[in-house]
């Protein structure tokens, strides 16, 4: 029941943001009556992936809070301050947090450039979360669609933003329980994990043929190297706009 709850709580506490003269401070964000960490550190512990908790800066983490301008309560502000990021089934989706060594990106300054110019700003929507196969989880803001608050996939092999009808919460549920295989079916190649435990956080694998194409269909068969996450970033929405898809 409390987790029931919790989830309608989560669901309306999508963005705190306000204007920019107006942002709470990091004191105001921190719940200490009710804080989410305990919610999420019981779902890792009984996951069903392998989920690694990357170690939290306590500085960076009350920035990364403040700039995001969520609370402690919901299941995000908790990942942002509780942890330096989360790494899924050896790094295969990493999900954003306060930065580390491992994982030198927070959520907030990922963003900036992309679904907000300034701190303070709502946000259109928040990149929460990527894969090593340059595929972008997105939390829509209202520029996505009318489903505020659910998660939508930007994925590699269609260029497309795929509705997940999923919230961030039940977005953790499902890269801790789901099965990972079926859901990268075809994009997952021999001896993937191997490559991809060892990809900083900041890096993903570039396939030529393209993975949305006819010829890059057979990933085995596909040459893959190492690039900066930024740059396919930028690679993915270009080559949308070149098929006709827009921004």
């Amino acid at each position: 029941m409390k987790q029931k709850v919790l989830l309608i709580v989560l669901i309306a506490i999508t963005f705190t943001v306000s204007a920019q003269n107006k942002m709470k401070s990091t004191k105001e964000l921190i719940d200490k009556a009710d804080p989410g960490w305990p919610i999420v550190e019981e779902w890792i512990k009984t996951a069903k992936n392998k989920v690694e908790i990357l170690p939290v800066d306590q500085a960076r983490a009350n920035e990364t809070l403040y700039k995001t301008q969520v609370t402690t309560r919901s299941t995000m502000g908790a990942v942002i301050f509780m942890t330096g990021g989360l790494l899924i089934d050896d790094g295969w989706i990493r999900i954003l947090g306060s930065g580390s060594s491992k994982f030198n990106r927070t959520l907030p300054d990922w963003n900036k450039g992309k679904s907000f110019n300034e701190f303070g700003e709502t946000p259109s929507f928040l990149l929460i979360a990527d894969d090593a196969i340059g595929g972008f989880y997105l939390l829509n803001g209202g520029g996505l669609g009318n489903d505020l608050g659910k998660i939508y996939y930007f994925s590699p092999d269609n260029l497309e933003y795929e509705p997940l009808d999923i919230t961030y919460s039940e977005f953790l549920g499902f890269c801790f329980n789901n099965d990972l295989d079926k859901f990268y079916e075809g994009n997952r190649w021999n001896g993937w994990r191997e490559e991809v435990s060892k990809l900083k956080g900041d890096e993903v694998f570039n396939f030529y043929p393209f993975l949305w194409t006819a010829e890059g269909s057979d990933i085995n068969k596909n040459t893959r190297k190492v690039i900066p996450i930024q740059e396919q970033y930028n690679l993915n929405l270009d080559l949308r706009k070149q098929i006709g898809f827009g921004q």
